[in-house]
C-alpha cells in the first residue's frame, strides 16, 4: 500500500510505478532529446514523436496516431459522436474531460503555465512548450523521411501529409480535399461567394491568401 494516499496494488511493480507519482523520479530518458518518463509506456509514445511512427489506425477512416489514448478519443468523437461533458457555461461539449478543463479557462482567464524566461503565460500547456522553444530555437520532432524538423508537433502532423498525400479535410459541396483545414475553408468560400461563416464571426476571404475577419457579436448589441 502507498503510505501517501493509500493506492493499493496487486503486484509490487504496480506499486513501484505508482509511487513515481509521489517522487517525481522519471528513469525512462529519450535518447533524442531531454524528456524523461516514469513510465515505459509514456517513453514509448513520446519516441513516435521522432520517428513520426502512427501504429495505431482507425478502421472506419484510416486515421493514424501515434497513442492507442488519441485513436480511442477519436473514434468516440469523430464516429461515434459521444460528447458528455458539458461547459455549463456556454453550449461548448467534448468527449475528454481534459478539453473542459482547458475550456473552462476561456471563461476563467486563468493561465497557469508560466515561462521561466520571461512573463509569457499560458492556459495549455502545449502552448508553452512551443513558445518555450523560441528561446531554445529547439526543434524536437523530426521527419523521418526527409529530416525536417519543428518546434511544433502540429506542424510534423501537417508536413507528413506531404509524403503520404493524405487529405482529410473533405469538402462537403465537391470532390475536392485538402492536408490543411485552411486550405479548405478557402475553397468552401468559393462555393459561398468568398464568404465563410464562424461562431461570432464572418471571414470574407479576398483573391489572395488573406482573410478579413469581421466580429458579428457588435451588430447584436
Amino acid at each position: 500500500m502507498c503510505g501517501e494516499c493509500g493506492y493499493t496494488a496487486a503486484a509490487r511493480s504496480s506499486l513501484s510505478k505508482h509511487l513515481r507519482r509521489h517522487t517525481g523520479v522519471k528513469p525512462y530518458k529519450c535518447d533524442q532529446c531531454d524528456y524523461s518518463a516514469g513510465h515505459k509506456g509514456n517513453l514509448s509514445r513520446h519516441m513516435a514523436q521522432h520517428t513520426g511512427e502512427k501504429p495505431y489506425m482507425c478502421g472506419e477512416c484510416g486515421y493514424r496516431t501515434a497513442d492507442r489514448s488519441n485513436l480511442s478519443l477519436h473514434m468516440r468523437t469523430k464516429h461515434a459522436g459521444e460528447k458528455p461533458f458539458v461547459c455549463g457555461q456556454c453550449e461548448y461539449r467534448t468527449a475528454n474531460r481534459s478539453h473542459l478543463s482547458e475550456h473552462m479557462r476561456r471563461h476563467s482567464g486563468e493561465k497557469p503555465y508560466k515561462c521561466d524566461q520571461c512573463d509569457y503565460s499560458a492556459s495549455h500547456k502545449g502552448n508553452l512548450d512551443k513558445h518555450k522553444a523560441k528561446h531554445t530555437g529547439e526543434k524536437p520532432f523530426m521527419c523521418g523521411e526527409c529530416g525536417y524538423r519543428t518546434a511544433d508537433r502540429s506542424h510534423l502532423t501537417v508536413h507528413m501529409r506531404k509524403h503520404t498525400g493524405e487529405k482529410p479535410y473533405k469538402c462537403d459541396q465537391c470532390d475536392y480535399s485538402a492536408a490543411q483545414k485552411c486550405n479548405l475553408d478557402q475553397h468552401v468560400a468559393k462555393h459561398n461567394g468568398g464568404i465563410t461563416q464562424r461562431s461570432g464571426s464572418v471571414d470574407i476571404w479576398t483573391a489572395g491568401r488573406y482573410s478579413i475577419s469581421l466580429d458579428m457579436t457588435d451588430n447584436l448589441q
